[in-house]
Parts: C-alpha cells; structure tokens; sequence
C-alpha cells in the first residue's frame, strides 16, 4: 500500500495551523500527550484508526504517536474528512493517512484497508468499519490484534451485538459510553455542530420554524436543546417511551414522525435506525422541508424511496440537493444524508473532543496494560479514567470542587445512623 493517500500536501501549512489553534482548547490531551512522551506506555504497538479526520483527531494522532504508537488513520465517513488536517498528518507529523473529503464507497474501502496493511495491534473506530472488515475479510489479523475502541453510539450498539452473538474476537472499550465522552461530546457538541452544518448549508433562519427531531438520546437532546435556543418550535420523535417523556416535561413537544412530517420546516435524525424518515413521510412533508442527518451512518433517511418518488434532482447550493416531487413539492437532502455537522461543518468543537479524545487515549493506554484481562465482549471505560479527565477538565477551566470530610466519609459508609 501507498504511505498515504491525501488530497494535496500542499495544504499542511494551512492544517498546522489549523491544528495547533485546536489544541489551544484542548488541555486535557495535552496533559495526557505530555506523560505520554515521557512514558511511552504504547511503545511498539501498531494501531489501524477509522475516525473523522479532523484537526481534533490530528491532535489525538500526534499524542498516540508520542507514546510510540505506529499509527495508520483512515477515514470514518466519506464526507468528514478535513483535508487540511489530513495533510499536516502526512507531512508534518509523518503519520499515514488515507482519506480524502468526498471519496467514493470504492476508494473509502481502498483506505480502510490501506490502514488495516499496518497490521495492528489495535484498532481505534468510529462506527466500528474496522472491526467488521476485520471479521469478514481480513481475518488473518485477527492473530495480531489485542483489542480496540469504539466512540460511536452506533458502533456500540454493533459491537454488542456481535459480543452477544458471540463471534467479536477481541475486546473492544466502548469509549462512546464514557460519562466525560457522551454527556458532553453527544449532547454539547452534537447540538451545536449540527446547527452549525445547517446553517452553513443553507443559511436558513430558524428562529419561528419548526424543527423536528428524531431521536432523543444525548445527540437529540443537545439537538433540540440548541434549536430551542435559536428560536424554533421543536417537535420530538421517539420509539422508546422513557426518552419521550423526558423530552415532554423538558418541555418540548412530542409526536410520530408521520405527525410531525405535515408541520415540520427543519428535520433531523440521531437515532443511529435505519429508514427513520422513508416514503410515508415525505409524502406528508409541505414544500420546501429541509431533511438532514446527524447519525454515523447515512441509512437513517431513506434517499433512494425518496430518489424514486422525484421527477428531477439537482444541486441548489454546496450539500443541498433538492429533489423535486411529481406534484411539484420540493424536498431538500443536506449532505448526502450523512453527518452534517461534519459534511457541511467542522463536527463538534475541540473544547469538548479533548474529553472524547482523552478517553481514546488513555482506553488505548489501559488495553495494552490489561487486554489479557478482558474477555471478547464491550467493555466501559474504568470508571477510574472517567473521574481522571473530569478532574483535569475542571482543573483546566479553573473550577474548584469541595472534598469529604472524614465525618461525611464515615457517615456514608455507615447504616447505623438513621433519623
């Protein structure tokens, strides 16, 4: 395989750059990135990643590496790639990297296995595509691998299934389910990228619009919480009845999707399901409806029922294509039905990817030292790790937080005092 497959070297200056005013925001990786140079607990050890390649991630690379990884970094989606980022990888920091903003279904394959030609120790995902190839087509590198992370909600749900199934051949940290990683990545920095894509995407106010949004797990909470903020009037779908009561006494409105598709402006899945919005819906949509995705992967629209129904297709602005219906309605796909906080934006902000990324560094760190430990199913993060990164978090940001007092510890432990 190639050292590397980027769009143009020529843009690392700018992605040095760009990387280096990440990190500004990023002290608990930095922190961790500095033990790790002294330390070099993963001297040695090979690891293929699959993650969007963003500034973030450059920063999370350049840390593994430091602590004397061999890294090979490819991407988790064909659109969230940052070209710049990936070049000063290549260039500046001599890491290989395979990806390149808008490859095809081919070529994002082609990189997967480009990374995989590493032959890791681990593997380190994003909707676990590495896991999967590794099971189904490349299974000479089963013998290799000791273990791997996953830091989507729709890798896990995956990765557990083939834990329960029992053919997962390796231990995996669900890095996703960290209470540092998707109480604050998910819900803070889903919310506001996800905004962010569609307003980059089509400059549409949302203020006095209804936005819909499918899912209310922590994506769909920061979602609806943020659309909230900027004016709409939010309208939630749910499949499960607890998330949907808890979105009703948060005080937002909740109701079916075939309901919500006749009112709705904006919509938006993070539900992580296939076909959440399919024919039945846009059937009910008025002209207009803008749909888009902020799940992993781009299944949660169901694009080609909505391809079928069109009379013309076409591109009215950059990850805006507007499929016109044969009773003249238009419906408009953002980003091809894939992340738009990542295909129209920049994904979630470095301040809260440092807590997502220490999780990912100090898993790697804590499988190494344990993998002989842990059987071949999903693993939390040790709550150790956890309460570490929220500690440097907050040390960071200058909060301080009160400690016990030995009569308080001795009263918790205690069941002898009562009223």
């Amino acid at each position: 395989m190639k050292e590397f497959d980027v769009k143009d070297l020529k843009l690392a200056a700018a992605g040095r750059s760009r990387v280096e005013w990440a990190k500004k925001d990023m002290p608990v990786l930095r922190s961790i990135g500095a033990r790790f140079a002294k330390e070099k607990p993963l001297k040695g050890v090979r690891i293929a990643a699959c993650l969007h390649v963003t500034t973030e991630t450059a920063a999370l690379m350049q840390v593994l590496a430091v602590g004397g990884a061999k890294v090979a970094l490819c991407a988790s989606n064909p659109l969230s790639t940052q070209d710049e980022a990936a070049a000063s990888l290549v260039k500046n920091d001599r890491i290989a990297v395979y990806a390149i903003k808008g490859e095809n279904r081919k070529t994002y394959y082609r990189h997967i296995l480009a990374a995989l030609s590493v032959g890791p120790h681990m593997t380190m995902d994003d909707g676990a595509d590495l896991v999967s190839m590794v099971h189904s087509e490349k299974k000479e590198y089963l013998k290799e691998i000791i273990g791997g992370t996953e830091e989507t909600t729709t890798g896990v749900i995956r990765l557990s299934a083939m834990g329960e199934k029992g053919v997962l051949r390796y231990p995996i940290i669900a890095v996703n389910e960290a209470k540092t990683k998707h109480f604050f990545d998910n819900r803070y920095g889903t919310g506001q990228s996800t905004i962010d894509g569609i307003l980059r995407s089509t400059n549409r106010l949302l203020a006095g619009s209804c936005f819909v949004v499918a899912g209310y797990g922590w994506c769909g909470r920061g979602l609806a919480m943020r659309a909230r903020g900027m004016g709409a009037r939010v309208i939630v779908s749910e499949i499960d009845p607890l998330p949907a009561l808890e979105a009703l006494m948060d005080g937002f409105e909740v109701a079916p999707m075939a309901e919500a598709a006749k009112v709705g402006d904006f919509f938006c899945t993070v539900t992580g399901n296939l076909h959440v919005i399919r024919r039945e819906h846009f059937e009910r949509m008025k002209d207009g409806a803008i749909v888009c995705n902020s799940g992993h992967f781009n299944v949660e629209i169901d694009i080609p029922a909505l391809a079928k129904m069109a009379k013309s297709v076409r591109t009215v602005r950059p990850f805006v294509e507007e499929y016109v219906l044969r009773d003249g309605r238009a419906i408009h796909v953002l980003g091809e039905g894939r992340l738009i906080n990542l295909a129209a934006a920049e994904g979630h902000p470095a301040n809260v990817m440092d807590m997502s990324f220490a999780n990912q560094a100090l898993s790697a760190e804590h499988m190494v030292r344990n993998h002989g430990a842990l059987s071949n199913t999903v693993h939390a993060v040790p709550d150790a790790i956890d309460r570490e990164i929220a500690r440097l978090k907050l040390a960071s940001s200058g909060a301080r937080i009160d400690r016990l007092t030995p009569e308080q510890r001795t009263y918790l432990a205690s069941w002898e005092m009562g009223t």
